[in-house]
């Protein structure tokens, strides 16, 4: 398997766009309101105890206890936090990802955590619940991924009631999980 990113690049290349919009908010008076609707949207999507950290942070505060967080918060938060002191260190964005990389990663997380690669199954079961999130299609093929990692590879089963794009995405794992039993 290819080496995955470390943890904390992983989350930040999920989430790098959201902390670069609160930073850059929380630099602008006339933002205010849209980094509101932002942390009342993260609240809704059930970050409650991340935006209860956030809010004194983008206020000015500095000395946070980030006890109680789990993994993905506490980079989140530390995250705002240094870069609210120094905007160099916010994570760069990718323009435009590549979309024919997505089946081959994800088929590399879902051989290595049917292999019993505890890190990757917990990567890939972070990837599916943030899928999940966005609806469509992407909650359609996160669904997918248990039967995927337990050895499904009926294409008719695993796509049923996707787009054309969803069933690509699926066929593209389909493909690389094939190459790889072949090698």
């Amino acid at each position: 398997m290819p080496s995955l990113p470390d943890r904390e690049q992983q989350i930040l290349a999920v989430h790098g766009a959201f902390i670069r919009q609160l930073v850059e908010f929380s630099r602008m008076p006339d933002r205010q309101q849209d980094m509101q609707t932002l942390l009342a949207s993260a609240e809704h999507n059930g970050w409650q105890a991340l935006v209860k950290v956030l809010r004194p942070i983008l206020a000015g505060q500095r000395d946070i206890n980030l006890l109680g967080l789990d993994e993905e918060d506490r980079v989140i938060a530390e995250t705002v936090l240094r870069g609210l002191q120094n905007p160099d260190t916010l994570p760069k964005l990718v323009e435009r990802p590549d979309p024919t990389l997505a089946g081959p990663g994800l088929a590399a997380m879902i051989q290595a955590a049917a292999s019993g690669d505890a890190r990757a199954l917990q990567l890939v079961a972070d990837m599916a619940e943030q899928m999940s999130k966005v609806g469509g299609d992407m909650s359609r093929v996160a669904a997918v991924i248990r039967p995927l990692i337990n050895g499904e590879r009926d294409p008719d089963r695993l796509c049923k009631g996707m787009s054309t794009q969803g069933e690509q995405l699926v066929l593209d794992i389909l493909r690389e999980l094939g190459q790889r039993d072949v090698h």
